[in-house]
């Protein structure tokens, strides 16, 4: 014996069954990666600048008579100089891998 059909409803589609398990498990996996992402990077805490230089040390400080100095000194802010505190140019290869800005500090002496 079939069911009865009721007039009019073989022209409606019928509902695709498995279409709310596909929006569910998208967004079980999308909400899943989204957590995960969250607590993998402690909340808070900043990537260090110096990674190599002095790290014994509570602070690294360096300090220069300007008379010493003579017409131009071009020092490090990026941290990865060979020559630390004088600037290498190791920060354009920093730049180009981390896409940062950073260059060196440069003094002159004024001209007279």
């Amino acid at each position: 014996m079939s069911s009865p059909q009721l007039p009019g409803l073989s022209s409606l589609p019928k509902p695709l069954l498995n279409s709310g398990f596909r929006i569910s498990k998208v967004a079980a996996m999308l909400g899943t990666y989204l957590i995960s992402r969250y607590f993998s990077t402690p909340s808070g805490q900043k990537s260090k600048v110096n990674l190599s230089l002095n790290k014994d040390s509570a602070k690294v400080v360096h300090s220069f008579d300007i008379e010493d100095i003579g017409s131009k000194a071009v020092y490090c802010r990026c941290w990865r100089s060979k020559k630390f505190p004088y600037c290498d140019g190791s920060h354009s290869k920093h730049n180009e891998e981390t896409g940062d800005n950073v260059g060196p500090l440069i003094i002159k002496k004024r001209d007279a």
